[in-house]
């Protein structure tokens, strides 16, 4: 079985969304995007121990924090009030996740019966004509659709949260639950950033050891035997330690205040004696190094308790056989290798796996239609992309250049595409120094969330930009002087381009810095030897040297080093301005907020009417 597609609304960042997943998938995406929110949100629906928590959601669950049904608005001065303007309970904001599971399993079909509907996985539209031979059709497939619906209760003054058969909810006469057990028949596992590892051998509700436990039908009966030996000990009864020395002292104090029924005896046990406590307190121990001595599991290195969950995982699936495995950040305190494994050993296993991950060793792991890109907009509408390669980025570059030229931009929501290498090393360089000489006016491209790409040569600046442009993100060019066409199409695929007005980033440098920048520089290089024979003294033809050092250097961070031993004034005018832009761009100033209005003074007393008959004229009785 595996998770065709789910549907998102008005849960934590995400105001709206439906994704798609193919067969295994790995979320990517800018942090804060919503790649944990959408495996969380699965899990509210999916999975069998989640909503055990009480309460199931809270605040923070529902989109912006709104929970309550907004009232209409009051109406206006000297309008009829309408009629039932309290807001309802059911205006008030739901969070609704509905997930579709195909690939079902002759039993999981017979179990879910009448609630399995027929999905054309084409299209994702469901079959509903009259006409029963045509779920035969190759594209037709048995679906399962379940909604989560977690609100607020006004009248309990709490939140809950249940998960129902979506059929049931359109068609039926009445909503029916998807219980638990028919969720353990779903097999949907979420494994979360190291907090699975935490007590993945510990015998809690939901870790890995007892769903291990529960799978096989074992159930430890233990806790009666247990609890004997335990509150057959008491601790620290040594009248040598003094402990029970202190504890007659008390026995005998409260014999003075109450009487014996009240309570006598005070002494040490090993913990409160119940299953739930036991739960909690029992953990499996590993020995260390070459050495005999056991420390708790949870003590181990993190990338050994992560290889351990790996371990776990291999026994569910074999026990389970159709499974979904979730899991976040695959790569924690892993090394490339392993991570590579694990990867593996998750699409071995699961019918179906979704991860998230930043690493690039990860992400290579999965085919273009199996990367699911992922951005958010500012309303909170999660949308998904799939990577299309441009004309001129064969499939085979984008493979061996995945690591140094494509990962990084993936995972970024803004992108800088520079010309070559030596703006791709240059351009950041200046940025940071000039931050940290003007930290007001500058910031440096990782501040502004940019990643700046080496697009190789000023040709595919157009074409790189419009793959990255394609999945959502924000991209920028910057380069040496293009001819209009050129230019055109570059300014066709990005938000702003950086062009300067040389042929080449070395006249830029040179024709816009100072002698005094030139000369330190020139003191603290260690000359290449073929460039002093061409020049035995540099400082006396200080610009051709540097212009064939920096010719020699290129992509090399010779230029890069240059700048990041200049003053602010030192960096080209250009390169100062660009940054400027960048960070208007990227990080605007809060818009300034209006002075508040000065307050109204009041109006002045109206002069008193005279009165009747004082021998004044008022116009009203007085004869005129």
């Amino acid at each position: 079985m595996k998770i065709y597609a789910v549907s998102i609304d008005n849960f934590r960042g995400i105001s709206s969304t439906k994704l798609v997943l193919p067969d295994h998938a790995v979320l990517i995406g800018d942090n804060n995007t919503g790649k944990s929110s959408v495996l969380e949100a699965i899990d509210l629906a999916l999975g069998p121990d989640r909503l055990s928590r009480r309460p199931p959601v809270d605040e923070h669950d529902f989109f912006e924090g709104n929970y309550l049904a907004v009232a209409p608005a009051a109406p206006e001065e000297g309008a009829e009030p309408n009629e039932g303007t309290d807001a309802a309970p059911d205006d008030a904001p739901k969070i609704r996740v509905e997930v579709t599971i195909i690939g079902l399993s002759e039993e999981q079909e017979a179990r879910f019966g009448g609630h399995v509907e027929w999905l054309n996985v084409a299209t994702g539209n469901f079959f509903t004509d009259a006409n029963p031979a045509g779920v035969d059709a190759a594209d037709i497939k048995a679906a399962l659709r379940v909604t989560f619906i977690g609100a607020y209760d006004p009248e309990e003054d709490d939140f809950t949260g249940s998960t129902f058969y979506s059929r049931s909810l359109t068609e039926g006469d009445k909503s029916e639950p998807f219980t638990k057990k028919d969720k353990q028949h779903c097999g949907f596992l979420f494994l979360r950033s190291l907090r699975t590892g935490s007590r993945a051998l510990s015998l809690e509700h939901g870790s890995l050891l007892d769903i291990i436990l529960r799978l096989k039908e074992i159930r430890p009966q233990m806790w009666e035997g247990t609890i004997g030996t335990l509150a057959g000990i008491d601790v620290a009864s040594d009248p040598a330690l003094g402990i029970s020395g202190v504890l007659d002292s008390i026995d005998k104090s409260l014999k003075k205040y109450v009487p014996r029924e009240w309570g006598v005896k005070p002494h040490l046990k090993v913990s409160n004696l119940t299953r739930d406590h036991l739960r909690k307190v029992v953990t499996a121990f590993i020995a260390t190094g070459d050495g005999t001595h056991a420390a708790p599991f949870f003590r181990q290195g993190t990338g050994t308790i992560n290889m351990l969950v790996l371990a776990m995982l291999s026994q569910i699936a074999e026990d389970k056989q159709n499974v979904i495995f979730a899991m976040e950040e695959v790569e924690t305190a892993i090394p490339p290798y392993a991570q590579k494994r694990i990867v593996h050993e998750l699409r071995k296993l699961a019918a179906q796996s979704i991860v998230t991950s930043h690493s690039p060793y990860v992400l290579e792991e999965f085919k273009l239609e199996e990367t699911v890109i992922m951005s958010r907009d500012s309303a909170g509408k999660l949308s998904q992309a799939q990577i299309a390669l441009p004309d001129s980025v064969k499939h085979k570059r984008y493979r061996q250049e995945f690591r140094t030229r494509f990962c990084e931009g993936l995972l970024s929501r803004r992108v800088l595409i520079a010309e070559g290498a030596t703006e791709a090393s240059a351009f950041p360089v200046a940025a940071r120094r000039l931050s940290e000489l003007n930290p007001e006016t500058y910031a440096s491209i990782e501040a502004l969330g940019i990643c700046i790409i080496d697009a190789g040569t000023e040709s595919q600046i157009a074409d790189l930009a419009g793959l990255y442009k394609g999945l959502g993100k924000r991209t920028f060019g910057l380069c040496d002087k293009q001819t209009d066409p050129a230019k055109a199409a570059i300014e066709a695929q990005v938000e702003r381009l950086f062009m300067h007005d040389e042929k080449g980033i070395e006249d830029l440098i040179l024709k816009n810095t100072t002698q005094e920048a030139l000369e330190r520089f020139s003191n603290a290089l260690d000359w290449p030897p073929h460039i002093l024979s061409n020049y035995p003294d540099p400082k006396a033809n200080l610009m051709q040297a540097l212009k064939e050092y920096f010719g020699w250097a290129k992509g090399n961070w010779g230029i890069a080093d240059f700048l990041g031993q200049c003053s602010e004034a030192e960096i080209p005018s250009w390169i100062r301005d660009a940054c400027i832009t960048l960070k208007a761009i990227c990080d605007p100033p809060p818009a300034p907020v209006a002075p508040p209005a000065p307050p109204v003074p009041p109006a002045p007393p109206l002069p008193a009417a005279p009165l009747a008959g004082n021998g004044e004229q008022t116009g009203i009785g007085s004869g005129a």
